[in-house]
Protein backbone atom coordinates (compact mmCIF):
# COMPACT_ATOMS: atom_id res chain seq x y z
CA UNK A 1 0.00 0.00 0.00
CA UNK A 2 1.09 3.17 -0.91
CA UNK A 3 1.19 5.85 1.82
CA UNK A 4 0.06 9.59 0.52
CA UNK A 5 2.84 12.37 1.60
CA UNK A 6 0.39 14.32 3.54
CA UNK A 7 2.89 17.67 3.88
CA UNK A 8 3.67 18.56 0.58
CA UNK A 9 -0.27 18.96 -0.62
CA UNK A 10 -1.63 21.25 2.51
CA UNK A 11 1.27 23.52 1.86
CA UNK A 12 0.39 26.52 -0.11
CA UNK A 13 3.47 26.14 -2.09
CA UNK A 14 1.96 22.94 -3.33
CA UNK A 15 1.24 23.47 -6.97
CA UNK A 16 -2.31 22.76 -8.18
CA UNK A 17 -2.03 21.31 -11.04
CA UNK A 18 -0.18 18.42 -9.12
CA UNK A 19 -2.16 15.42 -7.71
CA UNK A 20 -1.39 14.79 -3.78
CA UNK A 21 1.85 12.20 -3.52
CA UNK A 22 1.09 8.59 -3.84
CA UNK A 23 -2.02 9.39 -5.08
CA UNK A 24 -2.78 7.47 -8.44
CA UNK A 25 -1.12 8.62 -11.04
CA UNK A 26 0.55 11.98 -9.48
CA UNK A 27 3.61 11.37 -10.86
CA UNK A 28 2.58 12.18 -13.88
CA UNK A 29 0.69 15.21 -13.31
CA UNK A 30 3.12 16.08 -11.70
CA UNK A 31 6.12 15.49 -15.06
CA UNK A 32 3.61 17.17 -17.04
CA UNK A 33 3.06 20.45 -14.89
CA UNK A 34 7.19 20.40 -14.64
CA UNK A 35 7.33 20.27 -18.47
CA UNK A 36 5.16 23.39 -18.93
CA UNK A 37 7.95 25.07 -17.16
CA UNK A 38 10.90 24.38 -19.05
CA UNK A 39 11.39 25.17 -22.77
CA UNK A 40 9.64 23.04 -25.31
CA UNK A 41 13.37 21.24 -26.67
CA UNK A 42 13.68 20.23 -22.90
CA UNK A 43 10.36 18.52 -22.51
CA UNK A 44 10.87 16.31 -24.89
CA UNK A 45 14.50 14.90 -24.11
CA UNK A 46 13.73 11.73 -22.86
CA UNK A 47 16.22 11.59 -20.31
CA UNK A 48 14.01 14.18 -18.61
CA UNK A 49 10.62 12.41 -19.53
CA UNK A 50 11.74 9.02 -17.84
CA UNK A 51 13.05 10.76 -14.43
CA UNK A 52 10.86 13.31 -13.22
CA UNK A 53 13.33 14.65 -10.86
CA UNK A 54 15.37 15.47 -13.19
CA UNK A 55 12.85 17.45 -15.09
CA UNK A 56 12.21 18.75 -11.55
CA UNK A 57 15.75 19.62 -11.35
CA UNK A 58 16.08 21.69 -14.62
CA UNK A 59 12.96 23.52 -13.91
CA UNK A 60 14.42 24.39 -10.65
CA UNK A 61 17.18 25.83 -13.04
CA UNK A 62 15.15 27.30 -15.51
CA UNK A 63 13.15 29.20 -13.27
CA UNK A 64 16.01 30.66 -10.72
CA UNK A 65 17.07 32.14 -13.93
CA UNK A 66 13.69 33.68 -15.08
CA UNK A 67 13.87 35.14 -11.70
CA UNK A 68 17.41 36.85 -12.22
CA UNK A 69 16.10 38.09 -15.75
CA UNK A 70 13.21 39.65 -13.82
CA UNK A 71 15.14 41.28 -11.46
CA UNK A 72 17.42 42.46 -13.96
CA UNK A 73 14.72 44.40 -15.82
CA UNK A 74 13.07 45.56 -12.74
CA UNK A 75 16.23 47.07 -11.83
CA UNK A 76 17.33 48.59 -14.31
CA UNK A 77 14.06 49.60 -16.02
CA UNK A 78 13.99 53.46 -14.43
CA UNK A 79 17.15 53.82 -16.44
CA UNK A 80 16.53 52.06 -19.80
CA UNK A 81 12.96 52.62 -20.44
CA UNK A 82 13.28 56.25 -20.60
CA UNK A 83 15.68 56.04 -23.42
CA UNK A 84 13.63 54.01 -25.58
CA UNK A 85 10.98 56.71 -25.76
CA UNK A 86 8.55 55.08 -23.25
CA UNK A 87 6.05 57.89 -21.17
CA UNK A 88 6.33 57.41 -17.60
CA UNK A 89 3.00 55.89 -17.36
CA UNK A 90 4.31 52.93 -19.89
CA UNK A 91 7.42 52.76 -17.50
CA UNK A 92 5.65 52.48 -14.21
CA UNK A 93 3.23 49.92 -15.37
CA UNK A 94 6.28 48.17 -16.81
CA UNK A 95 8.29 47.97 -13.22
CA UNK A 96 4.62 47.14 -11.50
CA UNK A 97 5.13 44.19 -14.45
CA UNK A 98 8.21 42.98 -13.64
CA UNK A 99 7.66 43.13 -9.57
CA UNK A 100 4.89 41.28 -9.98
CA UNK A 101 6.30 38.67 -12.36
CA UNK A 102 9.54 38.16 -9.52
CA UNK A 103 6.92 37.67 -6.95
CA UNK A 104 5.30 35.28 -9.22
CA UNK A 105 8.29 33.58 -10.38
CA UNK A 106 9.33 32.82 -6.78
CA UNK A 107 5.91 31.36 -5.71
CA UNK A 108 6.51 29.24 -8.79
CA UNK A 109 10.01 28.23 -7.65
CA UNK A 110 8.70 27.12 -4.25
CA UNK A 111 6.45 25.01 -5.88
CA UNK A 112 9.17 23.33 -7.74
CA UNK A 113 11.09 22.68 -4.99
CA UNK A 114 8.27 21.03 -3.08
CA UNK A 115 7.45 19.24 -5.87
CA UNK A 116 11.07 18.08 -6.66
CA UNK A 117 11.31 16.81 -2.76
CA UNK A 118 8.07 14.54 -3.11
CA UNK A 119 9.44 12.90 -6.33
CA UNK A 120 12.92 12.28 -3.96
CA UNK A 121 11.41 11.13 -1.40
CA UNK A 122 9.19 8.66 -3.35
CA UNK A 123 12.20 7.72 -5.17
CA UNK A 124 10.78 8.27 -8.59
CA UNK A 125 14.13 7.96 -10.91
CA UNK A 126 12.44 6.41 -13.59
CA UNK A 127 9.40 4.89 -14.77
Amino acid sequence: MIMPLTTTRTSPDWPCQVKTPGSYDWERSATRWLRELVPARYAGYPALIRHPVLLARHAQIQVQHEIRVARTALQTARADLPRLGLHEAAIEHTIKLYAAEVLQLQHIARSVRAVTEALAERGTTGR
